[in-house]
């Protein structure tokens, strides 16, 4: 029997946080720390080591983007722990000011949504899973961003969609569920990706497909 997964929580309302820890624990992940402020969730996390740290953006002590910076601090210290961002507000910045250069074991989500248990413990599992799990809505809104120069303007209508499906996180079977297609037909839409934006000799499937997806969030 595998061993639960560890958490770090971070959340200065305490209705929200013990509501998450509750939706946390009906899922068998083990909240081993909850604080109100980003200095004590960086404490945190560097004392527990948890295989996750879930943290709003806005907390003590500045009231600001706070949650967000202790959330990157964890991510360069911490390279093994997963992080998940909970947003009140839509900003695409945010998203990608946490994903960085990497956006593996990253998950960015809009509280709204976290009213579905399931929608917090499947992005938990896809980024301890050293995938991402982006908001749907921040996908769309990336999405919808103009530049004069696109650097994915050679990919078709299809393959932007398996590429933004990719950006939430999921894999060929998921994204073939979402767009009601074949996982043949999406794998040929995946390979398609990575031979228009030069990845076919980037390394392993995995990598070329973080590169993509990083490639995607940055156009």
């Amino acid at each position: 029997m595998s061993e639960p997964l560890r958490a770090v929580l971070g959340e200065d309302q305490i209705i929200v946080r013990e509501g998450i820890a509750s939706i946390l624990g009906r899922a068998d992940i083990r909240v081993v720390a909850a604080v109100d402020n980003a200095v004590d969730l960086v404490r945190a996390a560097k004392e527990q080591n948890p295989d996750v740290v879930i943290t709003d953006i806005q907390m003590p002590p500045n009231l600001e983007a706070d949650g967000l910076l202790a959330a990157q601090e964890i991510r360069a210290a911490q390279p093994g722990t997963a992080v998940v961002v909970l947003s009140q507000f839509l900003d695409a910045s945010y998203a990608l000011d946490l994903v960085g250069d990497d956006p593996s074991g990253v998950g960015y989500l809009l509280k709204e949504k976290v009213a579905s248990p399931q929608v917090l413990t499947h992005a938990i599992e896809r980024v301890v899973a050293g995938g991402s799990a982006l908001d749907p809505d921040v996908i769309s809104t990336l999405l919808g961003r103009k530049r004069a120069k696109d650097p994915l303007a050679v990919l078709t209508p299809r393959e932007r969609d398996v590429l933004a499906l990719m950006a939430e996180g999921h894999s060929n079977p998921g994204v073939a569920a979402q767009l009601f297609v074949s996982v043949p037909a999406v794998e040929r839409h995946v390979t398609g990706i990575f031979t228009k934006l030069g990845l076919n000799e980037a390394g392993s499937g995995q990598h070329r497909r973080v590169l993509a997806v990083l490639r995607y969030l940055k156009q």
